[in-house]
């Protein structure tokens, strides 16, 4: 059997006072997380750890599909995702995430279409974070072609 390597990604999180904390990583500028407005935070101009999951979703689906369609020469122009949480009561009657939609704004070359399509499927089956949720990550696909040169 082979040995895996482990790989680890450290947090630290510190309180700052009433519904604020502060997320440091080693080497990385610290963030500050509150409450959201939804759950009565104060510090509406602060990202909240719900929005940090959305942003999580999103920006690992980016990253997946860039790698992606580098390793297979898929030409890329452009890559915008926008990412919404949705919440709401569960079967079991709990307040939290029932999904997380994607929209992926992907620009190409005329040509290069099925290719970019293609990419993006894999970049949704890949995304590590996507994997290590419990509810569903769809993924809408938006493709444009830039115009060819003149």
């Amino acid at each position: 059997m082979r040995a895996t390597r482990s790989i680890h990604f450290p947090v630290s999180i510190d309180w700052a006072g009433g519904r604020l904390v502060r997320a440091a990583v080693p080497g990385k500028e610290t963030i500050s997380i509150a409450t959201p407005p939804e759950f009565k935070g104060t510090d509406v101009g602060v990202w909240s750890p719900e929005d940090f999951l959305v942003a999580a979703a999103a920006s690992c689906f980016t990253v997946t599909f860039l790698a992606v369609a580098e390793r297979r020469g898929v030409a890329v122009h452009d890559v915008a995702v926008d990412g919404v949480g949705r919440m709401g009561l569960g079967e079991d009657g709990r307040l939290g995430f029932l999904g997380i939609d994607l929209s992926a704004h992907l620009v190409t070359e005329p040509g290069q279409e099925e290719a970019v399509v293609e990419a993006a499927k894999r970049a949704e089956q890949g995304c590590f974070v996507s994997q290590a949720l419990s509810v569903p990550v769809r993924l809408e696909t938006l493709v444009r072609v830039v115009a060819p040169a003149a």
